[in-house]
């Protein structure tokens, strides 16, 4: 009987709380009642923590979605970290594809051009898709994770104990109203004495001041978010390129392995692919675009019929030292030779010489 009667009083103290600062805070709204302001340097610290936890949460969700495009992948991987369980391993595209064209190689016979060519580019796929579970990975584990943590374990303390703070301040503009009231009937009863409103104002100003310094240690340590994230972004940015360099690396190789496809089937020809790209021109291989191997890029000279300026379009890197570099807008001197393949023409930059696409170019008058 007795815990039941202590319950029920809680519950009427608690619900006596709830109520007085509900009251506090529609008067507040209503312009009725005082309300106590946190200086400047507090609220710019609550502004700064608001901005940095929706600024992390926008990221955070974008991140996700560029690892994983796949709406219902990202939704199972969600009840599975919900469920506190680890996600089963799942292939990536590249590695599916990569799959599909090695089984296909072996119905049309891998001593076909067909299916021998399906088997290199299958690989090719299959390591693409290797690399890329490697940086989804490591983009997972050193970038994504910090960011959830610091959504579901420092902003949610933070947020408890704003939450906390606010509750703190009702109560003690509460009880800096009622002190009010008190003081006006002491006034009219001409009698001065010690009333539990001041007491109760003075327990609600050292509790608010305490609640107050706990809140604004944490939302100091923002700063220290912002430190923490900018060592995980460089990490994703370390991870993302390490990834693209990879697969530069490994459409090179299957590029060097292929050689020229059969001029029978125009893979080469410029409609074939996106005008736009200009490394979509390119033959596939990176050969030497002289047909002779006698003549070395050293030994080529000028032809009696002259040489043409050329306005580099875009920037370029050589693949071997038989080719030249370039740089967008700069202008260098080319010329071609017989036996050269059409795509290519010689460059020279200064002391510098070597084979240049020519869809990079535009040839001056």
């Amino acid at each position: 009987a007795y815990n039941m009667d202590f319950n029920v009083r809680k519950l009427a103290t608690d619900a006596g709380i709830f109520f007085s600062r509900a009251v506090q805070f529609t008067e507040e709204k209503l312009g009725q009642a005082e309300k106590t302001e946190l200086d400047t340097h507090f609220e710019n610290l609550l502004s700064r923590a608001d901005c940095t936890k929706n600024w992390t949460e926008k990221i955070y969700r974008q991140t996700e979605v560029l690892l994983q495009p796949n709406p219902g992948a990202r939704i199972e991987e969600f009840l599975y970290e919900k469920l506190d369980r680890k996600v089963p391993p799942r292939p990536t595209n590249g590695e599916i594809l990569g799959q599909f064209m090695l089984e296909a190689a072996k119905e049309f016979g891998p001593g076909t051009p067909y299916g021998s060519t399906l088997i290199k580019v299958g690989d090719c796929q299959r390591r693409l898709g290797g690399a890329e579970r490697e940086f989804l990975q490591t983009s997972s584990i050193s970038f994504l994770t910090p960011l959830h943590n610091f959504l579901e374990g420092d902003w949610r303390t933070i947020s408890r104990e704003r939450r906390l703070l606010e509750n703190r301040r009702l109560d003690l503009d509460a009880c800096k109203a009622r002190l009010k009231k008190a003081k006006a009937a002491e006034t009219k009863a001409a009698v001065r004495f010690i009333s539990p409103a001041e007491h109760e104002l003075r327990v609600a100003q050292t509790e608010f001041d305490g609640q107050a310094e706990v809140t604004r240690l944490l939302l100091e340590g923002i700063s220290s978010t912002h430190v923490n994230h900018l060592l995980c972004l460089c990490e994703f940015v370390e991870a993302q390129a390490m990834y693209y360099s990879q697969c530069h690396k490994y459409m090179l190789e299957l590029q060097r392995e292929l050689g020229r496809c059969p001029d029978s089937l125009d893979v080469n020809s410029h409609t074939a692919r996106s005008p736009t790209d200009p490394s979509a021109f390119l033959p596939l291989n990176s050969a030497s675009p002289l047909e002779t191997d006698a003549l070395q890029i050293e030994e080529v000279q000028p032809p009696a019929s002259g040489t043409r300026k050329a306005k580099v379009l875009y920037d370029y890197d050589a693949a071997d030292s038989s080719e030249l570099s370039l740089l967008a807008d700069e202008l260098i001197t080319v010329y071609t030779v017989p036996g050269m393949d059409s795509d290519w023409l010689i460059g020279e930059r200064g002391n510098q010489k070597g084979n240049v696409p020519v869809t990079y170019l535009e040839l001056l008058s």
